[in-house]
């Protein structure tokens, strides 16, 4: 039953993992594992149906089986029956003691008094506690309990060869077997490891080579994560033994454990309950000396248990291990222990080993406060409400705190005051430098913690501003996409207008229908420069409608912007009752209606006359390189209408005297058609 089992859950994981809503190729190493899974569908199927549980065969696990219970339970009714018959018999009402038929030793059996169990014939096979019932198997359904229980071994055999042929059907398949229990393990490992990491909102940290833990905002696994005060340290770059010192229930211990569970954690593959970018070394042994080991028994006392911790940590510390140590020196003379303290740590630190230890003493903040390689930590506590932080300050010694605590618990100012004074003038200046650094090193550790949420909140108005920076781009290229389009849509517009009118003129014989169609196609012409004018004067009075004038404040000789022109010009004139003034720009005269005027642009003052300029050189170019003669032989008459035309319209504007047409002699009706210009012409 298990070994199908094992192919059964080896086939739900592959259908689980292989669900359409995973990107399998952001998973290779799992991808791996679970392409590796064995899974036989046919021998699963065939033990789930013949086996209903750990206890219990299937009645169509063989036909065999299927006949042998089937004799069973009728052979079972007829017994039943039988011995039935006999309890409700009126010949044996009286030597009954209940009407019910049972079983004792495998054989159906009825409840006989004891006074009247020899009436009955039969083979007795137990008596009540009481002595008072003897269950008593009739002497008739003798042979018929002992049939059944032949069947009963027919079924036992039964069974144990229907177990044996599907037992073999596992022996291709053992490797496959093993092979998925031993993926199972990993996987399920695997996925105890993500869910134990998502409870605890772990990260991955970093391994290092450098032999150093650099951990941020560390917590400790086992505490409610709503409640836990978080950690951070760096250990092994700058020094190698870290001190921490503070009142007792201030969280020293929690450090050591917090930093020696989470170096355990990582070690073992695990995700750790700390900030992003936290890193870890792989030491080669981690040794904790935390707790008190005292026995009487072993006549250990609290100084010989520790110290018992500590000779074994020295016998097998190497230079790239992690030691532990809580209340180093503590349980025997203060001086005494300080001194062997200091010593023990400075076999530590010889030895390249990285530290951590506990202590009360002031002797060792003092050492660690001159040496190299060491340094004082503490954890803050509030004098004001008697009660830890949990706050762990690298860089600061702890202070005792014993004067401000023992006076806010209510001692005697006097008692108070003969303490302090029995305090030498070293030691007093010593706990008062402690204090400095102690109260500067706060001040600055909450100067940090301010500077930080500034600077995340720098940090997220940065992103505020870069996101609408994009929002911007990304609506300025879409407007560039969309004007693209409407300039292309114009286009083929204009395009289909003059295929369209070029059609249309193909079509026209007479000179009246092509002077039509030439002034319809003008007033599309204009309409369209209409259209883009009034949207680029929109435009502009969208965006400096402060600098629009108003018709009174308009009056001669002031100088104007003309936004339809994009020139600055001067007034000439009073505005007139259609809200028009006279202009000039250079020297050209307009009027202009007061809806295009504005007040000057400095950027283009002076553009006038190079306007007039560069509307003068075209003139000339226009006249250098117009001719005075054109050749229209070959052409009928409405082929030449429109070649005439543009040539009479450049000539007229290049200022000629004179001009020759030279075309065929044919059948007069051109020559004709030319005079008929020529008298429109010289009239306009």
């Amino acid at each position: 039953m298990n070994l199908a089992y094992i192919f059964k859950l080896s086939q739900e994981l592959k259908d689980y993992f292989n669900k359409d809503f995973l990107d399998l190729s952001q998973y290779p190493i799992l991808a791996d594992l679970f392409s590796k899974l064995y899974a036989n569908k046919s021998i699963t199927d065939k033990i789930l149906s013949c086996i209903l549980d750990e206890n219990t065969i299937d009645d169509s696990a063989s036909k065999t089986l299927q006949l042998i219970r089937r004799k069973q339970k009728k052979l079972e009714q007829d017994i039943k029956n039988k011995l039935n018959n006999m309890l409700h018999s009126s010949t044996y009402a009286k030597c009954i003691q209940e009407n019910i038929v049972t079983i004792r030793n495998d054989r159906f059996v009825i409840p006989v008094k004891e006074e009247y169990r020899s009436q009955i014939k039969g083979f007795i096979h137990d008596i009540s506690n009481a002595g008072s019932t003897v269950f008593i198997e009739p002497i008739s359904v003798f042979e018929m309990n002992n049939e059944l229980n032949s069947l009963k071994k027919e079924e036992e055999l039964e069974i144990d060869k229907i177990l044996q042929e599907l037992t073999k059907l596992f022996y291709p398949y053992v490797e496959e077997l093993q092979l998925d229990v031993d993926l199972i393990g990993k996987l399920d490992f695997i996925f105890a490891k993500a869910k134990f990491s998502k409870s605890m909102q772990a990260t991955t940290p970093l391994i290092n080579n450098k032999k150093e833990i650099h951990l941020k905002n560390a917590r400790h696994p086992f505490i409610n994560q709503d409640k836990v005060v978080p950690i951070s340290l760096d250990l092994g770059s700058d020094f190698s033994v870290l001190l921490i010192t503070g009142p007792n229930t201030g969280g020293k211990t929690v450090t050591l454990k917090t930093v020696g569970l989470l170096t355990c954690m990582a070690c073992s593959g695990l995700n750790i309950p700390c900030d992003e970018n936290s890193s870890i070394y792989v030491f080669d042994a981690i040794f904790a000396d935390i707790g008190d080991d005292q026995s009487i028994l072993d006549s250990l006392s609290t100084f010989s248990s520790h110290m018992l911790n500590i000779v074994e940590i020295i016998k097998h510390a190497t230079e790239h291990s992690l030691i532990l140590v809580d209340e180093l020196g503590s349980g025997t003379d203060p001086l005494e222990g300080s001194n062997l303290a200091i010593s023990i740590l400075d076999y530590f630190k010889t030895i390249g080993s990285l530290t951590i230890a506990t202590t009360h003493y002031q002797e060792l903040k003092q050492y660690a406060l001159v040496t190299d390689g060491f340094e004082n930590a503490s954890v803050e506590f509030d004098v004001s409400t008697l009660s830890p932080t949990y706050k762990l300050l690298v860089g600061i010694p702890g202070k005792s705190n014993a004067f401000e605590i023992s006076r806010k618990l209510g001692l005697d100012e006097a008692i108070i005051t003969k303490a302090q004074s029995l305090m030498t003038s070293s030691q007093v200046d010593i706990e008062n430098l402690l204090k400095n650094i102690y109260d500067n090193k706060s001040l600055i550790e909450k100067e940090k913690t301010k500077i930080s949420q500034e600077l995340e909140r720098v940090t997220s108005l940065r992103k505020s501003l870069e996101k609408e920076n994009e929002d911007l781009k990304r609506q300025e290229e879409d407007l560039i996409h969309n004007a693209k389009i409407k300039a292309r849509n114009i286009l083929l517009e204009a395009k289909e207008d003059a295929n369209q009118m070029i059609k249309e003129m193909n079509s026209l014989t007479s000179r009246q229908d092509l002077e039509s169609a030439r002034n319809t196609l003008n007033t599309k012409i204009k309409n369209i420069s209409l259209v883009d004018n009034i949207n680029h004067n929109d435009n502009d009075d969208s965006t400096d409608s402060k600098d629009i004038l108003d018709a009174k404040d308009i009056k001669p000789h002031m100088e104007v912007f003309i936004t339809n022109l994009g020139q600055n010009g001067v007034v000439l004139s009073h505005v007139s009752k259609s809200n028009e003034v006279q202009v000039q720009v250079g020297n050209l005269k307009m009027n202009v209606a007061i809806k295009y005027l504005k007040l000057p642009n400095i950027s283009v003052k002076n553009n006038s006359s190079l306007a007039i300029n560069n509307l003068k050189n075209s003139y000339h170019s226009k006249t250098k390189t117009i001719k005075s003669e054109i050749n229209v032989i070959g052409l009928n008459v409405e082929e030449a209408i429109f070649v005439v035309d543009k040539f009479l319209d450049d000539a007229l504007l290049s200022k000629l005297q004179t001009v020759r047409i030279v075309h065929g002699k044919g059948t007069g009706k051109l020559r004709n058609r030319y005079s008929s210009i020529f008298k429109k012409s010289s009239s306009c």
